[in-house]
């Protein structure tokens, strides 16, 4: 609303009137009281004044805030509820035609209230800057804040979903309020709208300088625009064919409130007689009951009513009773029998036609607040076993509780069964070994005793994460796996995969990877190898001729996820070559579907056999980089490892040794990719604590005893074989082989070494230790129970028990009457001292720097203000708490240092320290941790492979623009930041670690990390058909000549047809409607792009058909004209080419940058797997399309707008090709540069209704032609 022309008096408020001394609690002189000193929050209209039917009366009067204005007022369009919200940014509901209050809170700190608009679940509050959601309650849904610099004025609901704002500058947003994101921004006149409204033909804007437009619902482009008044506009309203308005002329130079409405006929969209009303006019609107009455009404509370084309009676006029001198606001409720009026005092007046008010025609229950229950709680009586805990209610914390007793001084102990009622023993028979007796009746039916070790077997069809944030329902049970580590699916609905919002899973820029395809159980390792920099580099770069090469796949795959903006890529070229490959099949790595959902495969072993079958195959594919030999046979050794990116990277020498009990020793050199964890019998008593560095150098220098064939002895022998390393590799590889108890019972003992030591100390001292972030809590201890201080090694007096042995060389004085510690002295510092070998408080250090790297400096001196800061990231200390330290075992760095005589020394290390200079670093190596791959147990999904990967700085700043590193959580499409400990925690019930990726500190400083795009232009030349049948006559396509090769900017027709390999999975639900569970996987079988320009335009250049090795279930020959034998190379006459060979000219094509014009192009480029730039993309579908409504097919658009009649009996994709590209000019020419965009639109009206009529089918050749008769483009030139 525009507030230019209000009262000059009102122009003074300011924020003082918000002065306390004016709340009514404070100075209850500024409210009226009753006899009793009640304030009257609701001030009815007395007993004695009688409402008449159909003539409106004020009803009832309620307060919202004393002193501060009321802003806007509005009806609730689901309950019986009337809204008030105020210049102070407070919002009040008031429910009934009593005005009761319902709820009341602050929207805004300081803004005014600009405008409320009622949903189905909330209600949204517009302020200057910003847009917030709010449940009836006061509860926040969202809150959209806006730029500083913008001022809105109105809000406008265009749909359910779909809202527009609009203010005093040159822009309306549009907001999408399923995923509060901003949508579109249409650019509009200055000085903005204040005023919007809709019919079912147009926005209705209204602006300061006294015009009200007429936009385009669609395109909200100017249609058509009324000068209504000189000065301003006030307010306005639309009613069918009628626009009224009033608003303020200028005159003297001044505004002057003009008692003129101008009323417009929308019929013919001009104006016709003004109306004059005998008040000054303010607000208006239209309130059709019997006849379409307009309700004027001026500032100063008077109300005329009066018809749009008739004359204003005198005798119409009523006055509104206002407390303030203003009224600053007016609402009609949508049953059209009450008003609200709320004036510059704060009060809100309704007025209605009947003592019986209803604010809507049909309004739902209000829920109210229940009331307080404290007085009436049961009885709880601590004796009975069966009486559940839950009757009294427990206040909403997020501390501890005192019965949450620490895992280490408490057991888990489940309820006993109530014994069996003697009664039934007594009186029981027994036939063999059943017993039967009668009911006693003594309990109710059907009691059953709990069972909390079974309820993971319960509940086995519960849904997993849900498909959409919207419908989400709390879990009503607990459930092992955390929810971002169960297994995701997608949601299909016959859209497809359009309407499925991967947003909600995925909120960063990098691109997940989709689970549907055969075999995507690979899916974190793939994530894995191209968030190592020197692997994306390399496969990005390879490019060779043989047709399925892991490599070539694998760098296409890379340079989509390099694309993408979080969108979601598929795999499925890539694992289509994978299957291919019959190392991959020998290994039993290719998967069927049936064994992949129902959990037959152990995935944790599946992918730590497929990791060495990667890095072997991509090893031996890039050996050479040079020409086509960079193909070896796959049975090839790998010798010298150095000929490799990859060998330089992973591989390692080794020097197996054996030796005799005879003493003949057999040294064998050989190289490896990665290592296997080797695990010490865990068989003794207790179990011994080992360090990760350990159990890593033991399966490096593995030794073992093993009969093995002695040449000396002629025999098989005893011999014992040894294993030593020659050198360090840069990324250390780990597979970690935990496939049976044996290995879980291993990890899960060392994560618990810490544990056990913990619980010791607490014991000892009668308390839990939180963990190193609150060890100053510690020195205030009772000191009864600890033994007397011992001489440490810097002279002071120490307590050994103290958690890493931190001393007190301070003066410690012993309060005995408290019983508490006090630490006394000049410095007052704590020494951190290392405790001898052999006590308890020795073995908590070890254990706690061997599971956090939490080192202590020899007599490093740290001030008792640093001690509170330990923990906290924000002052630099990183020291983990327990609760991070839990189940963790592998440290993120370790030290490998290879000795002058080729001794290996493996250590666990610090990610913040450095060698120190007397290291030398060709010989020394830092790790960091990089990647680690689980494998998720879950028996109601067949579990999942995930990886928590560490993503460098290269990529955040090509993704995001910044320079970090921030570990995340890889499951499919679903992608999320995690906290770097938890990358290395492992719970063995549900997470089991599978591989491991450490890479040497500054890696990518040693590799060449520039990406060449190895496609050439010489792909688009001609090139051999793999049909044996195929003859030149037969030729579909001329090859481009050297003259035409593409630039950025050519048009391009494409069109390809596909045929199915598999059937999609489908279920019928109860209700009849069908469900896909799992899509029809499809494959691409024919290709073709037509020139878009020059001499040639519609000629064919690429027109290939794909060969495919894999089982055809469908040719779909009826839609894409390929018949059986098209794509077999034995039988086939067509131009048929591989899937790389075709794939590659569309990349190449794709980095020119040309556009590629077509119908339908979305699902053409999904399945042929290629990620297209929107702006290199124009589907005909969508340029011949209005919102909300049907696609229409591209043979009814060729036959409406081309007059050709396509796909007859099949289809041909150089004809539907052809099609596109016509069409596309036949665009440019209704709307050539985006111009007359009406006419456009009355075109594609026509369009619309044309095929309603028509039910979409083109009518047969006899029955009706075309509206467009004759040629629209030159004929094509035939081949």
């Amino acid at each position: 609303m525009n507030f230019e022309g209000l009262n000059p008096s009102l122009a003074e408020y300011a924020p003082p009137l918000l002065d306390p001394v004016l709340d009514a609690h404070l100075n209850p002189s500024l409210v009226e009281l009753d006899p009793e000193g009640v304030s009257l929050e609701g001030m009815a209209v007395p007993e004695s004044v009688h409402l008449m039917e159909g003539m409106y009366s004020e009803l009832h009067t309620a307060v919202s805030e004393v002193g501060v204005p009321v802003s806007v007022s509005h009806f609730d369009l689901h309950e019986e509820m009337l809204w008030v919200g105020n210049h102070g940014g407070h919002a009040t509901s008031f429910f009934g035609p009593t005005l009761e209050r319902y709820s009341s809170f602050q929207v805004n700190s300081s803004d005014d209230i600009r405008q409320i608009q009622s949903l189905e679940n909330g209600v949204l509050f517009l302020t200057k800057t910003n847009l917030k959601y709010m449940s009836r309650g006061g509860l926040i849904i969202f809150d959209y804040l806006m730029d500083e610099s913008e001022d809105m004025h109105s809000l406008l609901l265009t749909d359910n979903n779909t809202l527009l704002v609009a203010g005093l500058q040159n822009h309306v947003l549009e907001i999408d309020l399923n995923t509060v994101q901003e949508t579109q921004k249409y650019t509009v006149e200055v000085p903005g709208i204040t005023i919007m409204r809709q019919s079912n033909r147009f926005f209705f804007c209204g602006h300061t300088s006294g015009k009200v437009s007429l936009r385009d619902l669609r395109t909200f482009v100017v249609e058509h625009e009324f000068d209504a008044y000189s000065g301003s506009l006030s307010d306005f309203d639309v009613h069918g064919n009628l626009l009224v308005t009033c608003g303020f002329s200028s005159r003297m130079n001044g505004l002057a409130c003009d008692r003129f409405l101008k009323v417009y006929d929308l019929r013919m969209m001009r104006a016709t007689t003004p109306l004059q009303v005998h008040i000054d006019p303010f607000f208006l609107r239209f309130i059709p009951t019997y006849t379409s009455r307009l309700a004027i009404i001026s500032q100063t509370g008077q109300c005329q009513f009066c018809e749009p084309t008739g004359l204003a009676n005198p005798a119409d006029i009523f006055h509104v009773n206002t407390v303030g001198p203003l009224i600053m606001t007016f609402d009609v409720s949508a049953s059209k029998q009450a008003l609200a009026f709320g004036d510059s005092e704060g009060c809100v007046h309704l007025w209605a036609d009947s003592p019986e008010v209803t604010f809507n025609a049909y309004s739902r229950e209000t829920d109210f607040a229940l009331p307080c229950m404290v007085d009436t709680l049961p009885h709880l009586d601590w004796n009975q076993d069966l009486v559940p805990l839950s009757l009294i209610p427990v206040p909403l914390t997020s501390d501890a509780l005192l019965s949450d007793w620490p895992a280490a001084n408490s057991a888990p102990a489940p309820r006993r069964a109530p014994p069996v009622d003697p009664e039934i023993l007594r009186t029981m028979k027994k036939v063999g070994f059943i017993g039967y007796a009668p009911n006693p009746r003594t309990k109710l039916r059907n009691q059953i005793p709990y069972r909390l070790k079974e309820m993971d077997n319960e509940f086995d069809n519960f849904s997993q994460v849900p498909e959409s944030p919207i419908g989400r329902e709390e879990e009503p049970h607990l459930y092992r796996v955390a929810k971002k580590y169960r297994k995701v699916t997608i949601k299909y609905s016959k859209l497809g995969l359009e309407d499925f919002d991967f947003k909600h899973y995925n909120k960063t820029l990098f691109a997940g990877l989709e689970p549907h395809i055969p075999n995507a159980y690979c899916n974190c390792m793939i994530q894995v190898l191209y968030f190592l920099e020197p692997v994306r580099c390399l496969v990005q770069n390879h490019l060779c001729q043989k047709e399925f090469c892991l490599g070539c796949e694998l760098g296409l795959l890379f340079h989509m996820l390099d694309l993408s903006r979080g969108d979601p890529c598929q795999g499925s070229n890539f694992l289509r070559a994978f299957r291919t490959i019959p190392e991959a099949s020998a290994l039993g790595l290719i998967l069927a579907d049936s064994d992949e959902a129902t959990g037959k495969v152990n995935l944790g072993r599946l992918i730590q056999s497929w990791n060495r079958f990667i890095l072997t195959q991509l090893h031996q594919e890039t050996q050479e980089q040079e020409g086509p030999q960079a193909y070896r046979g796959a049975g090839s050794s790998f010798g010298s490892s150095g000929d490799s990116v990859i060998g330089q990277l992973f591989s390692c020498e080794m020097e197996n040794c054996s030796m005799c009990r005879c003493g003949k020793e057999t040294v064998r050199v050989s190289s490896t990719l990665l290592f296997t964890l080797s695990y010490p019998d865990s068989t003794e008593k207790p179990a011994k604590d080992y360090e990760f560095a350990q159990i890593l150098k033991r399966s490096i220098c593995l030794e073992q005893n093993t009969q093995a064939w002695c040449e000396n002895c002629e025999k098989y022998q005893p011999t014992v074989q040894t294993r030593n390393i020659r050198c360090l590799p840069d990324v250390l590889v780990i597979n970690c082989e935990v496939n049976s108890s044996k290995e879980a019972d291993f990890w899960k003992t060392q994560a618990e070494v810490g544990e056990t030591l913990r619980g010791r100390f607490s014991r000892h001292a009668g308390v839990a230790v939180p963990g190193p972030a609150e060890v100053f809590t510690l020195l205030s201890l009772s000191l009864a129970s600890l033994p007397p201080p011992e001489p440490c090694w810097q002279r002071t007096r120490c307590h050994p028990l103290v958690p890493v042995a931190w001393a007190v060389p301070l003066e410690l004085e012993k309060t005995r009457s408290r019983g508490v510690a006090e630490l006394k002295g000049p410095q007052e510092s704590l020494c951190l001292s290392p405790n001898p070998p052999g006590t308890t408080a020795y073995s908590f250090q070890k254990a706690m720097m061997k599971r956090g790297g939490f080192d202590i400096t020899k007599g490093k001196e740290i001030s008792l203000g640093e001690w509170k800061d330990l923990g906290n990231p924000d002052t630099g200390h990183l020291y983990p708490s327990v609760e991070e330290l839990k189940n963790i075992w592998i440290p993120h760095a370790i030290k490998m240092r290879l000795t002058k005589s080729k001794e290996l020394d493996v250590s666990n290390w610090s990610e913040t320290d450095e060698l120190s200079p007397t290291d030398d670093p060709e010989s020394v190596y830092i790790y960091d941790l990089m990647a680690t791959v689980v494998h998720i147990l879950d028996s109601r999904t067949g579990g999942s492979l995930v990886g928590h990967i560490k993503v460098g700085e290269t990529y955040h700043q090509r993704k995001e623009g910044v320079t970090h590193q921030q570990w995340y959580l890889f499951n499919d499409f679903l992608i999320e930041p995690v906290d770097k400990c938890e990358a290395v925690q492992f719970d063995m019930s549900w997470k089991v670690p599978a591989i491991l990726y450490y890479a040497r500190r500054n890696l990518n400083a040693k590799y060449n990390l520039v990406i060449k795009n190895p496609i050439e232009a010489s792909v688009l030349l001609a090139e051999a058909s793999l049909a044996r049948k195929q003859r030149k006559c037969h030729a579909t396509f001329i090859p481009l000549m050297l003259s035409e090769m593409p630039q950025a900017g050519d048009l391009v027709g494409l069109d390809a047809e596909f045929v199915t390999l598999n059937e999609e999975e489908a279920e019928l639900r109860s209700d009849g409607t069908k469900s896909t569970i799992k899509p029809s996987q499809m494959s691409v079988a024919r290709i073709t792009c037509v020139r878009g320009q020059g001499p040639n335009e519609g000629v064919p250049f690429i027109d290939d058909y794909i060969s495919t090795q894999e089982q055809v279930v469908d040719y779909l020959t009826q839609y894409s004209g390929i018949k059986p034998g098209d794509l077999d190379a034995k039988i086939s006459s067509k131009h048929l080419t591989t899937l790389k060979s075709t794939y590659l000219k569309l990349r190449f094509l794709i980095d020119v940058g040309v556009k590629f014009v077509g119908h339908g192009l979305q699902k053409d480029f999904r399945v042929i797997n290629l990620m297209v730039p929107k702006d290199q993309v124009i589907d005909t579908v969508y340029l011949f399309h209005i919102p909300r409504k049907r696609m229409i097919s591209l043979r009814f658009l060729a036959w409406y707008f081309l007059d050709l009649k396509i796909q007859g009996e099949t289809h041909d994709s150089i004809e539907d090709a052809r099609t596109a590209l016509q069409l596309y000019r036949k665009y440019l020419e209704l709307s050539p540069q985006g111009s007359e965009p009406e006419e456009f639109r009355k075109v594609l009206k026509g369009l619309y209704e044309k095929g309603r009529k028509l039910d979409w089918k083109v009518p047969e050749p006899d029955s009706q032609s075309s509206p467009k008769h004759g040629a629209v483009f030159p004929p094509v030139l035939a081949l």
